[in-house]
Protein backbone atom coordinates (compact mmCIF):
# COMPACT_ATOMS: atom_id res chain seq x y z
CA UNK A 1 0.00 0.00 0.00
CA UNK A 2 1.30 3.41 -0.92
CA UNK A 3 1.33 6.31 1.50
CA UNK A 4 1.00 9.54 -0.47
CA UNK A 5 3.36 12.31 0.42
CA UNK A 6 4.30 15.77 -0.73
CA UNK A 7 5.27 16.12 -4.37
CA UNK A 8 5.98 18.79 -6.96
CA UNK A 9 3.21 17.45 -9.21
CA UNK A 10 0.91 20.07 -10.67
CA UNK A 11 -2.28 19.49 -12.69
CA UNK A 12 -2.20 20.05 -16.42
CA UNK A 13 -4.78 22.08 -18.29
CA UNK A 14 -4.45 21.39 -22.03
CA UNK A 15 -7.29 22.46 -24.31
CA UNK A 16 -10.23 22.07 -23.63
CA UNK A 17 -9.46 21.62 -19.91
CA UNK A 18 -8.19 25.19 -19.79
CA UNK A 19 -11.87 26.11 -20.23
CA UNK A 20 -12.95 24.12 -17.14
CA UNK A 21 -10.06 25.15 -14.90
CA UNK A 22 -12.38 27.28 -12.75
CA UNK A 23 -14.41 24.17 -11.83
CA UNK A 24 -11.36 22.27 -10.55
CA UNK A 25 -11.24 22.23 -6.75
CA UNK A 26 -8.36 21.74 -4.33
CA UNK A 27 -9.92 18.35 -3.53
CA UNK A 28 -9.63 17.41 -7.23
CA UNK A 29 -5.98 18.42 -7.32
CA UNK A 30 -5.11 16.56 -4.11
CA UNK A 31 -7.01 13.45 -5.21
CA UNK A 32 -5.29 13.36 -8.58
CA UNK A 33 -1.87 14.07 -7.05
CA UNK A 34 -2.29 11.06 -4.77
CA UNK A 35 -3.70 8.85 -7.54
CA UNK A 36 -0.71 9.78 -9.70
CA UNK A 37 1.62 8.71 -6.90
CA UNK A 38 -0.18 5.35 -6.78
CA UNK A 39 -0.23 5.06 -10.58
CA UNK A 40 3.49 5.77 -10.95
CA UNK A 41 4.46 3.36 -8.17
CA UNK A 42 2.05 0.46 -8.64
CA UNK A 43 -0.12 0.45 -11.78
CA UNK A 44 2.26 -1.33 -14.15
CA UNK A 45 3.08 -4.09 -11.64
CA UNK A 46 -0.60 -4.64 -10.88
CA UNK A 47 -1.48 -4.74 -14.58
CA UNK A 48 1.17 -7.42 -15.18
CA UNK A 49 -0.11 -9.46 -12.23
CA UNK A 50 -3.67 -9.32 -13.58
CA UNK A 51 -2.49 -10.36 -17.05
CA UNK A 52 -0.54 -13.30 -15.62
CA UNK A 53 -3.42 -14.59 -13.49
CA UNK A 54 -5.83 -14.26 -16.42
CA UNK A 55 -3.40 -16.19 -18.65
CA UNK A 56 -2.67 -18.88 -16.06
CA UNK A 57 -6.29 -19.57 -15.26
CA UNK A 58 -7.20 -20.32 -18.89
CA UNK A 59 -4.00 -22.20 -19.78
CA UNK A 60 -4.28 -25.61 -18.01
CA UNK A 61 -6.67 -27.15 -20.53
CA UNK A 62 -7.13 -24.20 -22.83
CA UNK A 63 -9.94 -21.70 -23.05
CA UNK A 64 -13.44 -22.93 -23.59
CA UNK A 65 -13.26 -26.05 -21.42
CA UNK A 66 -16.52 -26.07 -19.48
CA UNK A 67 -16.25 -29.15 -17.31
CA UNK A 68 -13.59 -30.68 -15.14
CA UNK A 69 -10.41 -29.37 -13.61
CA UNK A 70 -8.62 -26.70 -15.55
CA UNK A 71 -11.51 -24.56 -16.65
CA UNK A 72 -10.90 -20.86 -16.26
CA UNK A 73 -13.27 -20.72 -13.29
CA UNK A 74 -11.57 -23.67 -11.51
CA UNK A 75 -8.65 -22.40 -9.45
CA UNK A 76 -7.66 -25.79 -7.97
CA UNK A 77 -4.93 -26.58 -10.51
CA UNK A 78 -1.24 -25.61 -10.50
CA UNK A 79 -1.38 -23.15 -7.61
CA UNK A 80 -3.76 -20.81 -9.36
CA UNK A 81 -5.78 -20.22 -6.17
CA UNK A 82 -2.66 -18.96 -4.38
CA UNK A 83 -1.89 -16.63 -7.27
CA UNK A 84 -5.51 -15.44 -7.38
CA UNK A 85 -5.41 -14.74 -3.62
CA UNK A 86 -2.27 -12.62 -3.99
CA UNK A 87 -3.50 -10.69 -7.02
CA UNK A 88 -6.98 -10.03 -5.61
CA UNK A 89 -5.41 -8.83 -2.34
CA UNK A 90 -3.31 -6.39 -4.38
CA UNK A 91 -6.35 -5.25 -6.35
CA UNK A 92 -8.25 -4.85 -3.05
CA UNK A 93 -5.52 -2.51 -1.81
CA UNK A 94 -5.53 -0.54 -5.06
CA UNK A 95 -9.32 -0.20 -5.08
CA UNK A 96 -9.32 0.77 -1.40
CA UNK A 97 -6.73 3.46 -2.10
CA UNK A 98 -8.36 4.77 -5.29
CA UNK A 99 -12.02 4.70 -4.19
CA UNK A 100 -12.16 7.80 -1.95
CA UNK A 101 -9.95 9.75 -4.35
CA UNK A 102 -11.83 8.81 -7.53
CA UNK A 103 -15.14 9.50 -5.80
CA UNK A 104 -13.85 12.90 -4.62
CA UNK A 105 -13.31 14.11 -8.20
CA UNK A 106 -15.74 16.80 -9.29
CA UNK A 107 -18.25 15.68 -11.89
CA UNK A 108 -19.94 18.55 -13.70
CA UNK A 109 -22.69 18.76 -16.29
CA UNK A 110 -22.57 20.63 -19.57
CA UNK A 111 -25.45 22.48 -21.25
CA UNK A 112 -26.85 19.23 -22.67
CA UNK A 113 -26.75 17.48 -19.30
CA UNK A 114 -23.75 15.26 -20.10
CA UNK A 115 -21.41 14.51 -17.22
CA UNK A 116 -17.73 15.43 -17.47
CA UNK A 117 -14.72 15.73 -15.17
CA UNK A 118 -13.24 19.26 -15.17
CA UNK A 119 -9.75 18.02 -14.21
CA UNK A 120 -7.62 16.60 -17.01
CA UNK A 121 -7.78 12.77 -17.03
CA UNK A 122 -10.16 12.70 -14.07
CA UNK A 123 -12.45 10.44 -16.07
CA UNK A 124 -9.57 8.06 -16.79
CA UNK A 125 -8.75 7.65 -13.11
CA UNK A 126 -12.41 7.25 -12.22
CA UNK A 127 -12.96 4.54 -14.83
CA UNK A 128 -9.65 2.82 -13.98
CA UNK A 129 -10.86 2.50 -10.39
CA UNK A 130 -14.31 1.30 -11.50
CA UNK A 131 -12.96 -1.40 -13.83
CA UNK A 132 -10.30 -2.58 -11.35
CA UNK A 133 -13.19 -3.16 -8.96
CA UNK A 134 -15.07 -5.11 -11.65
CA UNK A 135 -12.01 -7.26 -12.42
CA UNK A 136 -11.53 -8.03 -8.75
CA UNK A 137 -15.17 -8.98 -8.24
CA UNK A 138 -15.14 -11.21 -11.31
CA UNK A 139 -11.98 -13.07 -10.36
CA UNK A 140 -13.14 -13.57 -6.77
CA UNK A 141 -16.49 -14.91 -8.01
CA UNK A 142 -14.69 -17.42 -10.29
CA UNK A 143 -16.26 -15.84 -13.34
CA UNK A 144 -14.84 -17.14 -16.63
CA UNK A 145 -12.33 -15.10 -18.60
CA UNK A 146 -14.93 -13.99 -21.13
CA UNK A 147 -16.74 -12.32 -18.22
CA UNK A 148 -13.73 -10.58 -16.62
CA UNK A 149 -11.80 -10.03 -19.85
CA UNK A 150 -13.68 -6.91 -21.03
CA UNK A 151 -13.04 -5.14 -17.71
CA UNK A 152 -9.37 -6.18 -17.86
CA UNK A 153 -9.14 -4.57 -21.30
CA UNK A 154 -10.82 -1.42 -19.99
CA UNK A 155 -8.31 -1.27 -17.10
CA UNK A 156 -5.56 -1.38 -19.71
CA UNK A 157 -7.28 1.22 -21.86
CA UNK A 158 -7.66 3.76 -19.07
CA UNK A 159 -4.22 3.00 -17.67
CA UNK A 160 -2.67 3.52 -21.10
CA UNK A 161 -4.61 6.74 -21.54
CA UNK A 162 -3.22 8.03 -18.24
CA UNK A 163 0.30 7.07 -19.30
CA UNK A 164 0.08 8.61 -22.76
CA UNK A 165 -1.44 11.83 -21.43
CA UNK A 166 1.62 12.42 -19.19
CA UNK A 167 -0.79 13.72 -16.55
CA UNK A 168 1.34 12.17 -13.80
CA UNK A 169 4.68 13.55 -15.06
Amino acid sequence: MITPGPSKWQPKFPFPYDQTRGNVTDADINAQREMCQWYTAQYETLRRQIDRVQFNRITPNGPGVISGSGSDWDYSVRGIQRQVDIVTANIDQAVEFLAPRAQALTQSHDATGDTYFPIYEGESFYLLWQHLSNVNDGIKAHQPDWFTGPSVLRVKRWGTRISRSHVCD
